[in-house]
């Protein structure tokens, strides 16, 4: 029953950033505009940060450097958290991004600690 959880729980963790990485391409026009103003070249914010989100899943669903990608997924996950959630808080969505950022950080977390590379 562990393996089957373990496995179940990878693929249920991954699947996710690969459709949120391929959404910031089909979405960067709407997304930009989600980006605070305080950041540079938003645009190109929105490319890395989807292209690291398929990279992640990608390794997440394939095993392959899974716990490099976890920890650079908890990387990228706090960098939204500080730099365009909180500054958006106290507004309620904010809140529930910065909640649901914050949780999928530790399932990075979890996740980057059950394997080594």
């Amino acid at each position: 029953m562990h393996t089957l959880t373990r496995v179940v729980g990878r693929i249920l963790f991954g699947i996710p950033f690969l459709i949120f990485g391929v959404f910031h391409f089909l979405n960067a026009t709407a997304l930009v505009g989600a980006v605070p103003a305080y950041l540079p070249a938003p645009a190109v914010f929105v490319y890395l940060t989807g292209a690291a989100m398929i990279l992640a899943g990608v390794s997440i669903l394939s095993k392959i450097k899974i716990r490099m990608a976890c920890l650079l997924l908890a990387v990228l996950l706090l960098i939204y958290i500080v730099l365009v959630h909180v500054p958006g808080l106290p507004n309620q969505m904010s809140v529930g991004s910065l909640l649901k950022d914050l949780a999928l950080l530790g399932g990075a977390l979890t996740l980057a600690g059950n394997y080594v590379d």
